[in-house]
This record gives structure tokens, sequence and C-alpha cells, in this order.
């Protein structure tokens, strides 16, 4: 149904083409005989009252000539009058361009000389060129407000720890403290300078990957020794909180950059860690499903709500702030997480219920699709 309604849509198309042309060539033909009308009836007019009959062959060449002028009098003229339309638009395109060369996105060119007639279904071909900057201005504005956002974020980010290392670093200066306090000041001071460096690490990363230079080498191995490898890593946090982990993963061999996967396991594992009560519990499930492999990691946390799921891979989104903030988090290790999956022509989802824990299920392709 869709293949024929395609079919029909571009004959319709093509038949207004045909019919544009077909009514150009008649406006053009009507304008050319109005023209030599008007020349046969004022040769007429001037052979009667000069008394002058010129011979028929002579005659047609002087209708025809007349009538050729006074047709492109009349196009002189309309020319005359459609041209201010077209100075002006010509206008206001060159100076939308020069708005968007100086960082000014907020352009939205009106086509009115793009409507024939008035007419919105018979469209100048420079209407398109209309659109294109449009939607350009439109993207390169959000572009805009995302790198403010992101310079926003750093900033804080960045921020934040240097206000506390600051801070006590000048308490630190006080004789009169005691060893206690000077060693919890010295601790805080060493954990927001781990932050900071992790920050770093993760901008680094980010830029990295965004700029499609990290090395990236597919090779053969084993899924499920690597899951396994990086949950055993994990085991000194898992265990401190004496969280259950429940592993089903198959043997399945996969194509993909093992280093970089390696990253992906290991942030998603620390992610269900860091939210996983005391007691609780973590699934790890690996499966097979026709030529992709699905690896689905559950934790029994308080879950995100759902508001906050459309945005939970962006750069330094965070679901519920003080939580993140006690916890060391910066927001920017689901999106690390996610460009490398897509990067590896696969996807991540996430679903979650306040008070029901989250599961987030990354689905990659058995074999390489380059």
């Amino acid at each position: 149904m869709k293949r024929l309604a395609d079919v029909r849509g571009a004959g319709m198309k093509r038949l207004a083409d045909v019919m544009h042309v077909a009514m150009n060539v008649l406006l053009v033909l009507a304008g050319l005989l109005l023209g030599l009308t008007a020349s046969f009836f004022l040769t007429a007019v001037i052979y009667a009252k000069t008394g002058w009959e010129p011979h028929g062959l002579l005659a047609l060449i002087i209708n025809a000539t007349f009538g050729f002028l006074l047709f492109g009098f009349g196009l002189a003229i309309l020319g005359r009058l459609i041209r201010p339309k077209e100075h002006q638009f010509w206008t206001e395109l060159m100076e939308a361009i020069r708005r968007i060369s100086r960082g000014d996105f907020h352009v939205n060119i009106q086509p009115h000389f793009g409507d024939r007639n008035g007419s919105k279904q018979k469209k100048h071909p420079l209407h398109q060129l209309v659109i294109g900057i449009n939607d350009m201005a439109a993207n390169l504005k959000e572009m805009e407000e995302l790198r403010q956002e992101f310079i926003s974020n750093v900033s804080h980010e960045i921020g934040t720890p240097l206000t506390s290392i600051s801070g006590f670093a000048k308490a630190l200066k006080n004789e009169q403290l005691d060893q206690q306090q000077r060693q919890r000041y010295l601790t805080i001071i060493e954990e927001e300078c781990a932050r900071l460096s992790k920050l770093s690490d993760n901008l680094l990363k980010l830029a990295v990957l965004d700029s499609e230079q990290h090395p990236f080498q597919r090779s053969a191995y084993r899924l499920d020794k690597q899951l396994t490898a990086v949950i055993l890593a994990c085991e000194p946090q898992w265990a401190e909180k004496n969280i259950e982990m429940d592993v089903d993963a198959q043997a399945i061999m996969i194509a993909a950059d093992e280093m970089l996967m390696s990253q992906v396991w290991m942030n998603l594992i620390h992610n269900a860690i860091k939210f996983t009560p005391d007691g609780g519990s973590i699934s790890v499930a690996m499966s097979r499903s026709g030529d992709s492999v699905l690896v689905c990691i559950a934790d029994s946390g308080a879950g995100i709500a759902e508001a906050d799921l459309p945005r939970i891979f962006e750069r330094f989104y965070k679901a519920d702030k003080s939580r993140t903030r006690t916890a060391g988090g910066s927001g920017l290790g689901l999106s690390i997480v996610q460009k490398i999956v897509e990067m590896h022509q696969g996807s991540i989802a996430v679903s979650s219920k306040p008070g029901a824990g989250t599961q987030f299920t990354v689905t990659l392709p058995l074999e390489s699709k380059r």
C-alpha cells in the first residue's frame, strides 16, 4: 500500500511539473499572440493615416517585428514590477547569511518571494534554498545552545571541588586544628582531587571518541569471559555493600574493540553498585538474539523517575543530584557508554521505575557490520 501511494505521489508530481511547463508555454504563446494582434491593428491604423499600402510580405514582416517589440516591452514592464521583490529577497538572504557568520542563529527567512502568484502550491526554485538556510540556522542554534550548556556544566563540575579544596586548604592553616580534623580535611581534599582527575579523564575520553581518532581495533573474543572478569574486578565494591551478584552468561564470541567494551561494562556495573543499597541485588544476564547479543544489567536500587529517563544519556545530566553528588558521579559515564555502543553499531536502552530498580540493556551485533 505504501509503495502504491509513493508511486501515485510520484506520478502526481510529474503530472504537476508537466502542467506547470505547459502553462508557462501557453502564457508565452498568449503574450506573443497578444503582441502580434496589437501590432496588426496598430499598423492598420498607421497605414490608413499615411495612405501607404506595403506589399503583403513586407507588411507581414513589419507586423511580426512590431509585435515582438511589443511583447519584449511588456516583459520589460513586468520585470520592473517583479525586480523590487527579487531585490528584497536577495537582500534578506544575504543579511541572514551575514548574521549566521557572526554567530547569530536566530534567523528565519520568510520565503514570500518563493511563492508564485501568492500560491503556496507553486514554489519558486529558490524556495528550497530558503528552507535549507532556515534549517541550517536552526541546527546551528541548537548546537550552540548545547555547547553553552556543556561549558556551563563543566564549569560547575570543576568549580565545586575547587571551592572545597580551597576552603579546606585555608582551614588547614589554622594551627589550633587537632590531628583528627586535619586528617579529615586532607581526606576531603584528596577525594576532591581524585574527582577532578576522573572528570578530566572522562572529558578527554569523550573528546577523543567524538573526534573518532580513538584507535578502533576489532577482534574476536569471548564476551562472557570479559563480563566475568569485570564483575570480579568490582568484587571489593559489591562485597563491601553485601550485594548479591547473580550472573547468567552464555559462552558467546563477539567481534568488538575489547578495551572499549570493557569500559562499557565497568561503567554500567559501577553504576549498578553505586545505586544499589546495602543488602540489595544485581543481575547480569547475557543471551543471543538472532545476529545480536543482549546484555542486561539490572539492580534493585531506588530507580529513576519516568521524566528523567529520556535524558539519562545526556552529558552531565543527573537524575538525582544529591545522590550522585555523594556518590561522586559527574554525569559522563552513561554518555561514554552510549558513544562506545553506537561506535559498534549497537544500541542501549534503559527501563526503570521509582522503587523498582533500573535495568540497562545493551544490544550488539555478533559480527562487524563494517
